[in-house]
């Protein structure tokens, strides 16, 4: 996340060529793309959270056809 902001801040800075422009955001959508697969998986565990008989917090298998890349 931090390389993604980094990013924004030389693409504002209108200090770019328009091929480094180009490439840095290439660059960019990469690292949203994973930054949005992430915070999926980190959402699906989240829900997947279920306390047991002892009170403690733990994860519920995931149903059938479901994946954590979903």
């Amino acid at each position: 996340m931090k390389k993604l902001e980094t990013i924004v801040e030389m693409m504002e800075s209108e200090d770019l060529s328009l091929e480094a422009l180009l490439a840095k955001y290439e660059e960019g959508t990469g690292l949203a793309r994973i930054c949005q697969e992430k915070l999926a998986e980190a959402e699906l565990k989240i829900q997947q959270l279920e306390k047991n008989a002892a009170g403690q917090m733990q994860l519920k298998p995931l149903p059938p056809g479901v994946s954590a890349e979903a």
